[in-house]
């Protein structure tokens, strides 16, 4: 009988927990990377950031999702710690969104969002009707499971042991202690709470109880933050730890007021619900977070302070000077956040670093040409085999990614990266060039006149420009230099056409060697083409976006 009863509540389960991974995944495929955008520019003050967690957890119905998204925008620097506590709040009340929906028992039409969901992933050719389609499906899931859950939970009140067991839990701490252990196992608290929601509709476990229970929920929902927080920067294990601080502060604060009300609390949820069990466990989860975040919000600044007494200062200067920068990768790779919302930005951050190492070391390269400093051509040599590292590690990265299952939009960008890192790449082999050339003058004896050395100078200037105008333009998403870019592009390419004509007439004129000659020519026409990759990167994604624009128009019309 046993048996009988455990297999089918560990069925339901498992349809509950796809269910949900289904629905939450299929959201963030078709609007996650909106939805980040949101999340990272609409968070300047704390009660608006507030709002944006609560909605956007509300919408991906997981608040783990979230703080974990937020967590690797802090790593990333796209976001500070005092940004990051506002969403994290609105995170722990839009995560009670999922009890609600379980309290109302829509298990009746799970077959409908199923068989809806089914025909339209199978036979749409929409592309964002299927993704619809998917969340509909993942809805009728996590439903379908909540059924099969509620009548395996049915039976067990004929079984004895269970019921003493359930019915025994009388004591506050341990309902906390429980509580917290179901939801770091689960890593998910709207999965234990759902689970008392059915306990209590099926009487087998008494109301007082669970209220303990879902405050043991708000601190092991905190695991997926923690074990994301201990690969990143110290900002980033900052960012976890105040998401707990947060779940222990409020769940301390509300074990107190149980404790001396209890009984009116809960004659006040059951007014409220309607005497309905479900819907008392229900409210009683989005009450206690509510409450918590509306006693907290005016402390957020103090509990960020107190994250850096656990987390010191001392290694933060390390970090903003890229001790990392040596042949390891900062925002992305096996030893830091993975996020798949956040999985392409933090690519475009990588690729943003190697590209300002590729701009710096043609700079020491083209420096090296005049002073023929030994020191800096080897460093030169030396940054050229971090830049390949990079080269390796951020193709092979986003050959993994494009492999899984990432938003929409963020897919569209995968094309684009792959040519962005290819020209980052070609403009850290200019540099090389130039420290060869460098080395070659040295060993030639190869001297420039002064007006050459003004000419490089007033070209590797304007190449700089466009280099940093581009690399702003690609990682930041900011077109306010699209005009200055196409403009220095073509006086770039005008000016190496005239610099070359006046090499060639002073080699007429013999005012300079043909050794000192030809290297200046290389110089001159490697710059130039350093600034074609730089405009490169500038449009790359916008090209890739028109691309696919027109693939889609194509399929459409096809």
């Amino acid at each position: 009988m046993e048996a009988g009863i455990l297999l089918p509540m560990m069925g339901g389960l498992g349809l509950f927990l796809y269910g949900m991974k289904v629905m939450g995944d299929s959201i963030e495929r078709a609007a996650g990377a909106k939805l980040r955008n949101i999340l990272e520019t609409l968070t300047r003050t704390r009660v608006q950031g507030m709002f944006v967690g609560l909605i956007f957890t509300a919408v991906i119905q997981s608040s783990s999702a979230c703080t974990v998204m937020i967590v690797s925008f802090v790593n990333s620097g796209l976001m500070t710690l005092y940004q990051a506590a506002g969403p994290i709040l609105g995170a722990n009340i839009g995560t009670t969104v999922t009890s609600q929906l379980v309290s109302f028992n829509l298990s009746k039409a799970a077959p409908v969002f199923l068989l809806g969901g089914a025909l339209f992933t199978m036979f749409s050719k929409n592309a964002m009707v299927k993704k619809v389609a998917e969340i509909v499906t993942g809805f009728g899931v996590l439903f379908l499971g909540l059924s099969q859950m509620s009548q395996a939970m049915s039976y067990l009140k004929d079984v004895q042991l269970v019921t003493d067991i359930l019915m025994s839990l009388q004591n506050p701490v341990l309902g906390i202690l429980v509580g917290a252990v179901l939801t770091a196992l689960i890593q998910s608290s709207s999965v234990t709470v759902s689970i008392m929601l059915l306990m209590a509709n099926q009487d087998l476990i008494g109301l007082n109880i669970c209220l303990f229970i879902i405050l043991g929920c708000n601190i092991g929902a905190c695991m997926p933050a923690l074990l994301a927080g201990l690969a990143g920067t110290r900002d980033a294990k900052r960012t976890a730890l105040i998401h707990l601080i947060f779940n222990i502060v409020g769940t301390i604060i509300v074990f107190f007021i149980l404790l001396a009300a209890e009984n009116y609390i809960l004659m006040l949820l059951a007014m409220v619900s309607g005497n309905n069990p479900g819907r008392i466990i229900a409210n009683a989860h989005t009450a206690f977070k509510i409450f918590q975040v509306i006693i907290l919000l005016p402390f957020t600044n103090q509990i960020v302070d107190l994250t850096y007494f656990f987390v010191p200062k001392s290694g933060d200067a390390k970090e903003k000077i890229g001790y990392r920068a040596q042949y390891e990768l900062q925002y992305i790779g096996s030893n830091v956040i993975f996020s798949p919302a956040t999985a392409v930005v933090d690519a475009i951050k990588e690729l943003d670093r190697m590209a300002n190492l590729a701009s710096e070391n043609l700079n020491r390269a083209m420096n090296a040409l005049i002073t023929l400093d030994e020191e800096d051509i080897e460093t030169v040599y030396e940054v050229e085999k971090n830049i390949d590292f990079l080269n390796h590690s951020i193709t092979n990265y986003l050959v993994k990614i494009n492999q899984i299952n990432l938003p929409v939009d963020d897919l569209r960008q995968i094309g684009a990266l792959f040519h962005v890192v290819n020209d980052i790449e070609r403009i850290g082999d200019h540099a090389e060039n130039v420290a060869d050339l460098a080395k070659e003058r040295r060993e030639k004896n190869a001297s420039f006149t002064i007006t050459a050395q003004r000419e490089m100078g007033e070209l590797l200037d304007m190449v700089n420009l466009i280099v940093h105008y581009s690399i702003e333009m690609f990682s930041k998403d900011d077109e306010k230099h699209m005009k200055d870019i196409i403009t220095l592009e073509d006086r770039i390419d005008r000016k190496e056409r005239e610099l070359q004509n006046l090499h060639v007439a002073r080699l007429e004129r013999n005012e300079c060697t043909p050794e000192a000659g030809m290297i200046y020519s290389d110089i001159i026409s490697g710059l130039e083409r350093v600034a074609d990759h730089a405009t490169n990167i500038a449009f790359a994604i916008r090209d890739s976006e028109k691309e696919n624009i027109t693939v889609m128009q194509a399929s459409a019309k096809a």
